[in-house]
């Protein structure tokens, strides 16, 4: 089982981009996937899930913001981040939990919002 995040990169304040997590060893579909943020300095926290029966939740700060979405043939989950804001900057993870008991997660993708 590996994740690929790619997708970061410098916005500016207000911008948009759209993260990837490209998945191997399994289907998507068949997992809860989720996108987390590791602001510097602080622990990751959780901002969006996307179980297997397509339940979608977010946290309160990227609500009306961030969508998470999948494409089963391309067995890649997405996140698409708009309105952007400073706070929003730091490391993006994906992970997958395939009811395994083991969370696999990705390497990481560097956002950076600017003011």
């Amino acid at each position: 089982v590996q994740l690929q995040a790619s997708g970061g990169g410098l916005v500016q304040t207000g911008g948009s981009l759209r993260l990837s997590c490209r998945a191997s060893g399994f289907m998507i579909s068949h997992g809860d996937m989720y996108w987390y943020h590791q602001a510097p300095g602080n622990l990751r926290d959780l901002v969006a899930v996307l179980t297997s029966n397509d339940f979608a939740n977010y946290a309160d700060s990227v609500k009306g913001r961030f969508s998470i979405f999948r494409d089963n043939a391309e067995n890649t989950v997405y996140l698409q981040m708009s309105s952007l804001k400073p706070e929003d900057t730091g490391i993006y993870y994906c992970k997958a939990d395939i009811g395994t008991g083991v969370a696999y997660w990705g390497q990481g993708t560097q956002v950076t919002v600017s003011s």
